[in-house]
């Protein structure tokens, strides 16, 4: 057996090693457990299995799954199979494996170690971002175990990656040389901190998306249109439902003002939100519930067509009335109020000028869609402190269809909309910003492989509306946002919201 077959013959799943460590257990030997991303493996990682392996009899090494590794774009390098298999080649380590789930407690559960041995930056307890090594301490504890800490030779894989092997373009790593020098990752994690104890209330149009996931065939043998083969379907709680959704993680209270239908969707609607958002639901007898429904190829995850189910005339005035009551006894109670306007009738004029009139913090996006377009622009709002649209959407509120992007940026937009602070998110191109006092920044986006962008300006617009609120600069903001952004372009759908230890994690690892 050649040393390559050896090495992977020793990379068990959980339920092998849970077996591994019981059968040791009985035998009377301690077994230790080591767990991590391990993404580059350099002289500090075998230090550091060196000393663990130094607590015990059986040495267990387990690497978090690709899906998992909040380390940034591009980020792992090596594939969760060849991490595992690099580790199990060590002559220190016995077994290795793949942790399957986000967190190592259902791995700690399952092997129950006599010792969980991590490295000298987790002994704080208070310097962990993701707020997890005291739940992985009492898992260990509670099966008898011990959390221990090495204090060997210091390396750091992001840092070895971005200045070694870094897979971004020569303007985003000088962007980041700039960063790295100017800012540290403690000041941005501070900014996100900040808007923890935020009371945020969002208003807009609930959304529900539903993918019909299909399989193309062939055009129609009588008809010209594509055939398709239907497989599955998801539903997702979309609009200003899913950048609640998003917020969420960061803002302990949001509050969100919403419209549905009398269409059997409440129930689904209250149990896709998250526990700290509070709906504020206004029914419609008269209308549905929007819903978009997209027809999309699962293999290349390409939206082929899609089908609107909504009624979009401006809301009756005796909802807006029963709207306009609600804001006058809360919007006093809120540090900030997101508009989410996705152009579908909700937010009618004596809304919008409530809303203007009397927001403490007023953060506005306007969306352009397939059936708005060109009739939903931000300039329908006299004044705001914070606007956020995509390129397109700005060029069709100035009516600009070949200007150059930095006077609609910082001329014509500003002419249009009372604004303190506008940003043009660019996709791929990152964002572009502007505020009266420091004039415009760019910040290029971080990842550019994204799997679908459904929502990735919305979950960008919330997060950056707080860290606005909070003070944060425009090249901070910017850069979170677009970590936010990109975060949410590598989930399909709604599946999964943006969360703050994955946006924290990314900073830091980009950063170093």
């Amino acid at each position: 057996m050649t040393k390559s077959a050896y090495a992977r013959s020793r990379v068990l799943t959980i339920d092998e090693l849970s077996a591994v460590s019981e059968k040791a257990r009985q035998a009377g030997q301690s077994v230790v457990l080591a767990h991590g991303v391990f993404d580059l493996l350099h002289l500090g990682h075998v230090r550091h299995l060196e000393a663990a392996r130094k607590f015990g009899d059986v040495l267990i090494c387990t690497v978090t799954a690709d899906k998992f590794v909040n380390k940034g774009p591009g980020r792992p390098v090596f594939p969760e199979d060849l991490r595992a298999e690099m580790l199990s080649s060590l002559t220190c380590v016995d077994w290795s494996g793949i942790n399957p789930d986000s967190s190592a407690e259902t791995l700690l559960d399952a092997i129950k170690p006599t010792y969980y041995v991590k490295g000298s930056d987790y002994a704080n307890a208070d310097d962990d971002i993701t707020g997890k090594i005291q739940a992985e301490r009492e898992m260990v504890e509670r099966h008898g175990g011990k959390l221990v800490f090495t204090d060997e030779l210091t390396f750091s894989s992001s840092e070895l990656i971005n200045r070694h092997f870094s897979a971004h373009d020569s303007e985003v790593n000088a962007f980041l040389e700039e960063m790295r020098e100017e800012v540290s990752p403690e000041k941005l994690i501070a900014l996100v901190n900040k808007v923890k104890d935020y009371k945020v209330l969002l208003i807009g149009e609930t959304i529900l998306d539903e993918y019909q996931y299909v399989n193309p065939m062939q055009k129609s043998a009588k008809e010209n249109v594509l055939a398709v083969l239907y497989q599955s379907k998801e539903l997702f709680a979309g609009g200003v439902l899913a950048a609640a959704n998003h917020l969420a993680g960061f803002c302990e209270q949001v509050d969100v003002i919403t419209c549905i239908g009398q269409d059997g969707y409440e129930d689904f609607v209250r149990k896709h939100v998250s526990t700290n958002v509070n709906l504020l639901l206004h029914t419609h007898s008269s209308r549905p519930t929007i819903r978009k429904r997209r027809y999309v190829d699962p293999v290349r995850m390409q939206k082929l067509f899609e089908i609107y189910y909504m009624d979009d005339r401006p809301i009756s005035t005796e909802r807006q009335a029963a709207i306009e009551k609600q804001l006058n006894d809360r919007i006093d109670d809120y540090d900030l109020v997101i508009v989410c306007d996705f152009g579908h009738g909700m937010l009618t004029n004596g809304l919008i000028a409530q809303l203007e009139e009397k927001a403490k913090f007023l953060a506005i996006n306007t969306q352009s869609n397939a059936a708005n377009r060109g009739f939903n622009p931000v300039t329908k709002y006299r004044r705001a402190d914070f606007v956020c649209i995509d390129e397109p959407e700005s060029r069709l509120a100035v009516h600009s269809k070949h200007g150059d992007l930095n006077d609609i940026l910082t001329k014509d937009l500003p002419a249009s909309i009372d604004a303190e602070k506008i940003f043009i998110t660019l996709g791929k191109q990152g964002c572009m910003a502007w505020c009266r006092k420091n004039g415009i920044v760019h910040v290029p986006a971080f990842n550019t492989s994204a799997i679908d962008t459904m929502g990735a300006g919305d979950a960008f617009f919330v997060v950056a509306s707080a860290l606005t609120r909070a003070g944060g600069q425009l090249r901070d903001v910017g850069f979170v946002g677009n970590i936010i952004g990109g975060l949410k372009a590598s989930y399909i759908g709604h599946r999964q919201n943006v969360e703050k230890t994955a946006t924290l994690k990314s900073i830091v690892s980009l950063l170093k």
